[in-house]
């Protein structure tokens, strides 16, 4: 059995699921969420317990229960608590600011980027030089704090760009004067 597929998914208080032919609703406080499970996969609803059984033991239902449990985990964990990440901004002038529902990003560039912010996701900015992604959809949160990364990603020299907060920049040496 998969470590992380034999685990039964515990459903919060509050937290409403319900499962229509291959399709998983979650309901919770912070919205709702839903799932086409793979139909080669079981998924049982009981005693406030999520359960994900596997058919057979070959490669690809072993990959997919591990999956699908994963999934169905950050769902139920996305409508209750909801995730953040997390970014910083390193530059002189570099800076962001909330505009609507978006961002307006000054990233040393001769124009200014407008990003809105997709449906579902919440953007702020703490300050200048730091953004909060929020959202119920774990893939959609990260994939928002990627492209504001992609904008203008760290580079190696000086460490300038949108990094995510705590990441680790490596430095090279820059070029030495010659003799």
């Amino acid at each position: 059995m998969s470590r992380i597929g034999k685990k039964p998914v515990p459903v919060a208080k509050g937290v409403e699921v319900r499962l229509d032919e291959a399709v998983l609703h979650v309901k919770g406080p912070k919205g709702e969420l839903s799932l086409d499970v793979n139909p080669e996969m079981a998924v049982a609803i009981e005693d406030g317990e999520i359960t994900v059984t596997r058919p057979s033991d070959s490669q690809k239902h072993k990959a997919l229960h591990g999956l699908t449990r994963s999934l169905i985990a950050n769902m139920v964990e996305g409508v209750t608590e909801g995730f953040t990440r997390q970014l910083e901004i390193v530059g002189v002038g570099y800076r962001a600011e909330k505009k609507g529902p978006g961002l307006t990003l000054h990233l040393g560039y001769s124009h200014t980027i407008e990003y809105p912010a997709p449906e579902g996701i919440e953007l702020e900015t703490p300050s200048q030089t730091k953004i909060v992604v929020k959202g119920t959809d774990k893939q959609k949160v990260g994939q928002v704090a990627a492209e504001i990364r992609g904008f203008r990603p760290p580079e190696p020299y000086k460490g300038k760009g949108v990094r995510y907060a705590g990441e680790q920049i490596r430095r090279k040496a820059g070029k030495t004067a010659g003799s």
